[in-house]
């Protein structure tokens, strides 16, 4: 990590911000062909979650731009499966991999001074870890 420049975080926070559109679509997607009584809860929070993912998107987009970068619109292929519990770990992985990425991103960030970044991408991860606990919850983690 020592030595990231600003157009080295621009480019990660580019293919984060990429993620971000994928996880929205995922969700979509996963909510909509969820199946049986006893996911009716998670399916509920899947929706919020897509939401909360576009969100996620925005902020990027924006502190990308800030920054004198130029947001994407590439957007990494989402994950499928007919089976619940495949998807509901799918979810999970994705929110697992957005964790550990916010977490160096953030150290990115403070190591060039960006502490408005920073900040915005804590707010980013806590809602990550809110979305990964209600994963873990469905799958009885």
């Amino acid at each position: 990590m020592a030595g990231i420049t600003k157009e080295k975080l621009i480019d990660l926070l580019n293919k984060d911000l990429g993620l971000e559109y994928t996880a929205c679509v995922q969700y979509t997607q996963h909510q909509g062909v969820l199946k049986g009584a006893m996911y009716q809860s998670i399916q509920k929070e899947l929706i919020i979650h897509a939401q909360e993912e576009l969100a996620h998107a925005t902020i990027l987009a924006s502190q990308i731009d800030y920054l004198g970068g130029f947001p994407t619109v590439n957007i990494p292929e989402p994950k499928t499966s007919k089976e619940n519990i495949e998807m509901l770990k799918e979810d999970l992985d994705g929110e697992n991999d957005a964790i550990a990425r916010y977490i160096t991103r953030i150290k990115q960030a403070e190591e060039l001074n960006l502490f408005h970044l920073a900040q915005q991408l804590r707010n980013i991860l806590a809602v990550e870890q809110e979305h990964a606990m209600d994963l873990e919850q469905a799958l009885g983690k």
